[in-house]
């Protein structure tokens, strides 16, 4: 706790915090908000709510290749502060367009939104990294991942009581204020050019396609030519995995097998058990983060997490099951500050926006895998219980995996540092 005061002592950095936590909230009720109310006006039509879902998801695919490059050649405050702004007037717009009702539109707008939110997190953790000593790197990772862990928590039920009290035209008012405060908050920010321009001032006219290309492949070759950087990256891969599982797995387990006939009541429960699970664990791991080397933590949550999802499996009652989810729940912020701990002090200030631009889409890539996986596989192929076998599996495998190969990495990584081509 004293590490969180220390840190808050840095107005750059506490503007910053805000600013992400705000930006992100927006996101959160305004998504969920409109999910319900779709739910509600067009109840015999549930494909509106899931392509609502895709509309955050599928803009990751759309501009993948131009955050990290803009991220590291433009100026990292304007990109922050603009995606705020442009978010802001798309929430009014997007006032406009339920008010009209053109479905076409009313998804079109939700699409660009979530684009323009993309290039935020790239340009906010290339600033982070110029504003922070090595030393409170962990301690960052472990405040976005509690912030992270309350929107699990807390953040359906804010963004549903919003709707219920304001409904669709309140909560999108919120939705929009919240961009604002977020945009307010990144322009008072007092950042210095070398984290805000790291690689030299550029225009957008610079940017042509070759040049984006270009900047884009020398992103994926520092990677590849730094075996720890593409190692850590690579748990992304698995953290995917995760997403994907558990986006549908759990709800599975209740209706096919615990809780037939009440699985939707018990779903919500299911949410706060892990969302407190993540929310405690963040705390835990915070404190470990001063006390235990990175590549310890990351194997330990890994190896929790793993262990207690194969253990969920054999759950026969709901309230063990969610006992267990909420255990397994624990291990995974060890692996997220870790890593998040991790990777700002071994990239190149030049070359964080081109890294962060890669996680998103190796993210989606393995949710969208083991989607298709778990479509074509269950429950054809594949029972309930192996499912979480497969996935709890995959944690542990890679646990292994990391305790073998990371010691090693991490030596050749303090006597070698990949060149970088700016």
């Amino acid at each position: 706790m004293k590490k969180f005061k220390e840190i808050f002592q840095n107005p750059t950095f506490t503007k910053l915090f805000f600013a992400n936590f705000t930006s992100h909230m927006g996101s959160v009720i305004g998504l969920t908000a409109f999910m319900f109310y779709l739910l509600d006006r067009f109840s015999e039509q549930p494909v509106y709510a899931s392509l609502t879902e895709m509309m955050y998801s599928v803009p990751t695919l759309a501009v993948f290749f131009l955050v990290g490059v803009l991220a590291d050649r433009m100026d990292r405050k304007k990109i922050a502060y603009y995606c705020d702004t442009i978010s802001a007037v798309l929430s009014v717009v997007l006032l406009g367009a339920i008010f009209i009702g053109w479905m076409p539109f009313i998804f079109f707008i939700l699409f660009l939104r979530s684009a323009v939110q993309k290039f935020f997190f790239p340009a906010e953790q290339g600033i982070l990294q110029g504003v922070l000593s090595k030393d409170d790197y962990s301690t960052a990772a472990g405040l976005n991942q509690m912030v992270m862990s309350l929107f699990m928590l807390l953040g359906n039920g804010i963004a549903i009581l919003i709707y219920w009290l304001a409904g669709i035209y309140g909560a999108v008012v919120v939705d929009a204020l919240s961009f604002i405060i977020s945009a307010i908050l990144i322009k008072r920010c007092q950042v210095p050019v070398e984290a805000r321009l790291p690689n030299g001032h550029h225009k957008l006219k610079d940017l042509s396609f070759s040049f984006i290309m270009k900047d884009f492949k020398l992103g994926m070759m520092y990677i590849f030519n730094h075996k720890l950087l593409m190692s850590l990256i690579g748990g992304f891969f698995v953290f995917g995995v995760v997403n994907g599982g558990f986006s549908v797995m759990p709800i599975f387990i209740l209706k096919y097998k615990l809780a037939p006939e009440t699985y939707e009541e018990y779903s919500i429960l299911l949410g706060a058990a892990f969302g407190a699970g993540v929310l405690i664990g963040s705390v835990i791991a915070s404190m470990l983060t001063q006390k235990f080397k990175f590549h310890q933590l990351i194997v330990a949550g890994l190896t929790i997490s793993g262990s207690f999802i194969i253990l969920s499996s054999f759950a026969t009652s709901t309230w063990v099951f969610l006992a267990v989810i909420f255990l397994a729940a624990l291990g995974l912020p060890l692996v997220n500050i870790a890593i998040g701990g991790w990777m700002p002090s071994i990239i190149e200030p030049k070359m964080m926006g081109r890294v962060q631009g890669w996680i998103s889409p190796i993210m989606m890539l393995s949710q969208s895998i083991t989607l298709g996986f778990i479509a074509v596989s269950f429950p054809a192929i594949l029972s309930i219980e192996m499912l979480y076998w497969i996935v709890g599996g995959s944690l542990m495998l890679v646990g292994v995996f990391y305790t073998i190969i990371l010691p090693k990495f991490m030596k050749e990584a303090d006597d070698v540092q990949p060149a970088v081509v700016s």
